[in-house]
């Protein structure tokens, strides 16, 4: 800015911000997803939200060395999340609520602990399991390194024939080296000052326990593989009592469904498992409902910012024709402009069972498809009339007369056309029927997305001179931003007069208001709207008439 002091004469040159600030639009593809995962490695921990970019990072994180991802129990949170990768998805945020169904029996040591193969075969040689105490503190690594025999006390002794039994073990975690066992053996029967028998050795590790896995065969037959390994932390079986409490989370340690609400980039969210454990017995219906309830209210209420996330509803499982699933509703008897439900579920193949189907919620999938219509068409188009990637049926097949039935109430339609297949056949919210105005989940997204964008791309305005010369600036920052939107198609109107308006002007901004340390800005827009309902009037015509 100008200086207000000039003490020596000379030429003065200053630089002077007079232009106003464009707002960028911020970013409205980002998912967040509740549940069941097949392992938490790495810096994932349980019921903390961990960001996924990519579905080989996700196996990174949340399967098992060398696993595909799955569960045995068939969890439906990979299914969601490689159905957002696969329908276009980007960035995501990812919350496991344990590794296994609350009252599941947790399997056995032998069947979860990490298991090092012979260095000259298939068979198991040694078995590696977490200490208890220490299965809070994260994993540990194993490093099988070559070794030797120990050395005799008198350097003028020959050493023990290296035979290439000898082996040395390195625990070690986050780089940090734990524990180092030298001069190990699969003898059972070493000699003394020669080697140590690797179980007796270990006996007194801190961190891990080990089994000696091999059956017959000399020491050297039955030697470990050298390389470096993980060993997997026991699965994490929530209890049914807890259940609900740990997918709700606590807001002050960012876990649950409300650690992801401390993340803002999160836009859309989702918890696929909430109908596996109904489908399980673990949870009964009030208790779904409340969960639900639970995601729309966060979604809701998010002052003083302004709301800008949604949250997509499953079915249940058991509720699979049409008039079942409006019954479900209304005993549901929760409606917001910040819920979507979707209906039927999907069928997708389950690598776990031989890529044989298997029906899924279609919660995933669909947040797919809003990601990829954002990305291709823009936030203002309605995600319908596109089709599903990895869907290769319907648990369901709705017809015209029976959808009718659930789209006026705000139940979208996946439905199977001849010669067209599997599409997205409706774009509304949950909303109550008569607020035609928030009726539609792109006009509901496209607000918020405005919304979002003026605040974070305003934040310069915050203690400059509330005077003529910023409300101007304001509006101009702000009628830039929206003629933007109006020229890419976002907004209604044949001018941007028609399809916006900005006002900030002195019948707002009183001396009173002023005197508050107050600046107020009104602004209107005009959102495109979906054409859900097509309809050509057709009628005989006759040119001499």
């Amino acid at each position: 800015m100008a200086r207000l002091d000039y003490f020596a004469p000379g030429v003065y040159v200053e630089e002077i911000d007079r232009g106003s600030r464009p707002i960028e639009g911020i970013q409205t593809n980002i998912a967040g997803f509740v549940g069941f995962t097949e392992d938490i490695r790495g810096e994932a921990e349980v019921g903390k939200p961990m960001l996924v970019t990519s579905w080989s990072q996700y196996l990174e994180y949340f399967a098992k060395q060398g696993s595909d991802g799955y569960t045995n129990f068939n969890a439906y949170l990979p299914f969601a999340v490689n159905g957002w990768f696969l329908n276009g998805g980007g960035r995501c945020w990812i919350v496991s609520i344990g590794t296994q169904l609350p009252g599941t029996e947790p399997p056995p040591p032998e069947e979860t602990g990490l298991k090092i193969k012979t260095s000259g075969g298939n068979r198991p040689a040694l078995l590696f399991t977490m200490q208890p105490e220490e299965v809070a503190n994260g994993r540990v690594d194993v490093a099988i390194l070559p070794g030797e025999p120990i050395p005799p006390e008198n350097p003028d002794e020959d050493p023990p024939f290296n035979t290439g039994e000898y082996f040395t073990v390195v625990l070690s975690r986050d780089g940090e080296e734990l524990e180092r066992y030298d001069n190990l053996t699969m003898n059972r029967e070493a000699q003394p000052g020669v080697a140590n028998y690797v179980a007796t050795a270990l006996q007194e590790s801190q961190f891990v326990a080990v089994t000696d896995m091999s059956q017959i065969g000399q020491p050297l037959a039955r030697r470990p593989a050298n390389g470096r390994y993980e060993v997997s932390l026991p699965p994490i079986v929530p209890t049914p009592e807890r259940l609900p409490q740990d997918v709700q989370g606590v807001r002050d340690d960012r876990t649950g469904i409300q650690g992801i609400f401390e993340i803002d980039e999160i836009t859309m969210l989702a918890c696929p498992d909430l109908m596996r454990a109904y489908e399980a017995g673990v949870l009964d219906l009030e208790q779904v409902h409340g969960i639900m309830e639970l995601m729309i209210s966060l979604c809701e209420n998010s002052s003083p910012n302004p709301p800008n996330r949604m949250v997509v509803l499953d079915t249940p499982p058991d509720k699979v024709k049409p008039q079942h699933v409006v019954q479900w509703l209304n005993q549901f008897n929760r409606r917001s402009m910040f819920a979507a439900l979707y209906y039927p579920w999907i069928k997708v193949a389950n690598p776990r069972n031989g890529g044989r189907p298997i029906l899924v919620p279609p919660c995933g999938h669909m947040l797919g498809v809003w990601s990829r219509t954002d990305e291709t068409r823009g936030v203002y188009k309605a995600p319908a009339n596109e089709t599903p990637r990895g869907v290769i049926g319907l648990a369901y097949d709705c017809n015209f007369r029976e959808q009718e039935l659930l789209n006026p109430i705000g139940i979208n339609c996946i439905r199977t056309f001849p010669n067209r297949g599997i599409r997205i056949w409706g774009a509304r919210t949950l909303v109550e029927p008569d607020k035609t105005e928030w009726r539609y989940i792109s006009v509901r997204r496209l607000i918020s997305y405005i919304e979002k964008s003026i605040e974070l791309g305003t934040q310069w305005v915050v203690f400059e001179p509330n005077d003529m010369d910023l409300w101007e600036r304001v509006k101009r920052t702000v009628n830039n931003f929206l003629e933007r939107l109006w020229r890419e198609g976002a907004l209604f109107g044949a001018t941007p007069a028609e399809a916006f308006f900005v006002k900030c002007d002195g019948e707002l901004n009183t001396a009173e208001t002023m005197m508050l340390g107050r600046l107020y800005i009104e602004v209107g827009v005009c959102p495109v709207r979906p054409a859900e309902f097509v309809i050509f009037r057709i009628s005989q015509w006759s040119p001499d008439q």
